[in-house]
């Protein structure tokens, strides 16, 4: 019989768990590895040492480093597409949505900054399909709000296309705003004030905005 109060054995590791385990492993080597330069200036052979796999467990994992890319900007941009969705479905007016949305935006960086700081990197000097992959992911973001911008009732102010890139400014600025927020984060409040105020312009231009 155990003695009482002998602590359970525990269960081993299944294969799927240390898959999972050295699949982000590498993932976040090559956030820390990225973090001075770019995916591009970084190899296989020192992703797969800082890890302490061989380069051939990398392959077991991801094709290529580019193709690491491209799931890093998948992970970097699927939990913040729902927080937006879920914050522009849920605001009444354009102050809740500005009110409601950057302060998310600033929280998200914050939580995730190596990601931040690796998008920002990578939209201007990844590799091409990193780069593309960063331009569909802001396309989807601006036309999910252009979808719901349209379901307010502005569909009877707003041609399609001119809702179209009145998603594509307010996107914009928030992206722009996600990358100073990493490139200066003790100034989080400033940039926060400046970028509601900024928007709020915006959007009060938008507002009395009347398409032909």
């Amino acid at each position: 019989m155990a003695e009482q109060g002998a602590a359970e054995p525990e269960e081993p590791e299944s294969r799927a768990e240390r898959k999972e385990r050295t699949r982000r492993a590498i993932l976040d080597a090559a956030l820390a590895l990225a973090a001075d330069s770019n995916l591009a200036a970084i190899s296989l052979r020192q992703v797969a040492k800082q890890v302490g796999v061989v380069p051939t467990a990398f392959y077991r994992h991801f094709g290529s480093l580019e193709l690491l890319g491209l799931a890093l900007v998948d992970e970097s941009f699927r939990s913040l597409r729902l927080m937006l969705l879920d914050v522009w479905r849920h605001a009444p007016e354009y102050r809740d949505f500005i009110d409601g949305s950057l302060p998310i935006v600033a929280a998200h960086v914050r939580e995730n900054r190596p990601h931040y700081a690796f998008i920002a990197r990578e939209r201007t000097a990844g590799p091409p399909r990193v780069r593309e992959a960063i331009a569909r992911e802001i396309e989807v973001i601006t036309r999910e709000l252009a979808t719901d911008v349209a379901r307010s009732g502005a569909a009877e102010q707003y041609s399609g296309e001119d809702i179209t890139l009145l998603s594509d400014l307010i996107v914009s600025f928030v992206v722009t705003m996600a990358e100073r927020l990493v490139e200066d984060p003790d100034a989080e409040e400033r940039i926060l004030a400046d970028a509601r105020t900024q928007l709020r312009m915006l959007l009060v231009g938008a507002l009395n905005w009347r398409s032909r």
